[in-house]
């Protein structure tokens, strides 16, 4: 297909592929003249593949050109490559190990890591990430022991057991990280907008049951004509 076509099929308009192009984050097409080439099903891909870490996991341009080097790099298992794209979309962390709080943050962090039996990079930014959010509870009197902290896991994995069935393992490294992006990111969303919800909704019951309660108990204390 030509460039228009390209456009057309990825919804990536021409100067931004053509940007691409140049910052050599997608591959050239096959040259058929000196002027036209030639673009397959692999660019399409590679476009979707863009477009989701660009738009979706919000990654600056450096970002996204390390992801795609992983999923290019053939030596590179997929796990190590759907890692590289974790590690990307992780909001960044400043560590703070003088910090005495910090390391007690870390430290309970990674013994839940340890005690759940996940097997998590020791660099993985996803411990200082969890660290920083233990360090904040403790900060506003919410201690966040591993105690505390073991329902979220066991239901972060069981949501992360169905979520690795949709991602397609066997098909083209570009379609699985788009998809591990995609998901990662929006089921994030979705994750928290019904965590919200059912904070409403359970409120709602509570709230509702003391009250009929509080009535029925006025009813029983009013005086008898």
């Amino acid at each position: 297909m030509r460039i228009s076509q390209l456009s057309a099929a990825s919804g990536v308009p021409i100067p931004t592929i053509k940007y691409y192009l140049r910052e050599g984050l997608l591959p050239s097409g096959e040259q058929t003249s000196a002027t036209r080439a030639e673009y397959g099903e692999a660019h399409v891909r590679r476009l979707r593949l863009i477009r989701a870490l660009l738009e979706v996991g919000r990654l600056p341009i450096a970002s996204i050109r390390k992801v795609l080097a992983a999923v290019d790099d053939e030596d590179l298992s997929m796990h190590h490559v759907l890692g590289t794209a974790h590690y990307a979309i992780a909001p960044e962390v400043a560590p703070h190990p003088d910090d005495e709080d910090w390391r007690r943050a870390r430290a309970e962090a990674d013994r839940l890591i340890s005690e759940l039996g996940w097997r998590i990079e020791p660099w993985a930014p996803t411990r200082d990430e969890l660290a920083q959010a233990v360090q904040t509870l403790d900060r506003l009197g919410m201690p966040a022991t591993g105690e505390a902290l073991r329902p979220y896991a066991r239901a972060a994995a069981s949501l992360v057991e169905q979520e690795m069935g949709t991602i397609p393992m066997d098909g083209p490294r570009e379609t699985a990280v788009e998809a591990l992006v995609i998901g990662t990111v929006v089921h994030g969303r979705v994750l928290d907008v019904l965590r919200r919800l059912a904070h409403e909704s359970a409120s709602a019951r509570i709230f509702e049951a003391r009250q009929a309660g509080k009535d029925c108990q006025a009813e029983k204390d009013r005086p008898t004509p």
